[in-house]
């Protein structure tokens, strides 16, 4: 019996420890002998005597607690990555809230388009009623067809003075070609310079034409594609306004305050409504004083360059120079022409 303890001691010195063995199972409570462990592989006979010869010693133990986690929670200011920085739970809560109010705004852009685009197509079927203001239409309408008719007149003119351009051109090439003659032809030296000084007058009062109708094109321009622009560009924010005020107006007369309705969704279309008549009406006072003032300046601006475009043809083609010069002064017209060739220092 000594002989076998013995043989048993031996063979327990050879095996690791419970604590060094990373893959032993540890259950039970502290302080608990290893009897039971062992008499399960050696029987039932000798677990006792195996019990009595090797002690526990529960200095040495591992303590049976569970530490996968901390007890503590984490604190709701800051938290540590792994790369050991602190990140802070503020900066995740803004921009949660950024995030939402994007999503917020995609949303009702979604349901404001979609009801527009309801509310369009219902109009075109005859299937809804639309808002109407019959003197304020009218007067958009004469707008953009007074807007038509102007970009006419300016690409006639811009035609006009191109061809014009051309012309007088021409005519300076003339007067030279009639220059160089008159010194090679002694015999017809008379001739040619009176129609080379003829030509160098009609170019002169060319390119002085030429100043006025570029004065005209650009006051044109700048009425159509600037001052009329503007008010158009008010008149569509105001034709969008209509639209809108238009579906929620129909979504309100739709909405009945039934039993299985919820209060805040009537509240809310009612808002909506208000809203949106607000915003048309503000519109509407806009487009209508910008048209008045645009009216105003529309016939002060054509008033002036009317006057001046036929002052300057009627004495262009009439031959009369003096008046010609005297219409671009009264304008205040600067003389640009790529045309002109300065004067030698002998003819200063």
């Amino acid at each position: 019996m000594t002989e076998r303890e013995r043989s048993i001691h031996e063979m327990l010195k050879d095996t690791p420890s419970m604590n060094d063995s990373c893959g032993a199972v540890h259950t039970g409570t502290e302080g608990v002998s290893l009897g039971g462990g062992i008499g399960g592989l050696s029987g039932s006979s000798s677990s006792h005597s195996i019990g009595a010869a090797i002690p526990l010693n529960t200095s040495s133990n591992l303590p049976l607690r569970n530490h996968s986690a901390p007890t503590t929670p984490m604190t709701a200011t800051t938290s540590q990555t792994g790369n050991g920085y602190l990140t802070s739970t503020d900066g995740s809560s803004s921009l949660i809230r950024t995030s939402a109010s994007k999503i917020d705004s995609i949303k009702n852009w979604s349901i404001s388009t979609y009801k527009c685009t309801r509310q369009i197509m219902l109009e075109k079927l005859g299937k809804s009623q639309r808002t109407v203001d019959s003197e304020l239409e009218a007067q958009i309408e004469q707008l953009r067809e007074t807007q038509r008719k102007y970009l006419s007149i300016l690409r006639l003119t811009r035609a006009f003075s191109s061809h014009f351009q051309h012309v007088v051109v021409t005519q300076q090439s003339l007067a030279d070609a009639f220059a160089d003659l008159a010194q090679k032809n002694p015999e017809l030296q008379k001739e040619f310079i009176c129609n080379s000084e003829t030509q160098r007058n009609l170019t002169k009062n060319g390119e002085l034409l030429l100043n006025a109708l570029n004065f005209f094109i650009s006051s044109v321009n700048t009425l159509c594609n600037k001052t009329i622009d503007d008010t158009l560009l008010t008149i569509r924010q105001y034709e969008t306004a209509r639209i809108e005020f238009d579906a929620y107006r129909m979504d309100l007369e739709n909405t009945k305050p039934e039993l299985t309705q919820a209060a805040s969704t009537l509240e809310e279309t009612q808002r909506s409504y208000a809203h949106h008549k607000d915003l048309y009406e503000k519109l509407r006072g806009d487009v209508a004083i910008k048209m008045q003032f645009l009216d105003e300046n529309r016939i002060k601006v054509m008033h002036k360059q009317l006057i001046l475009l036929h002052n300057a043809i009627a004495a262009y083609f009439s031959g009369n120079a003096m008046a010609l010069e005297s219409t671009l002064k009264q304008f205040n017209i600067k003389l640009k022409s790529p045309n002109n060739v300065s004067g030698s220092w002998l003819e200063q």
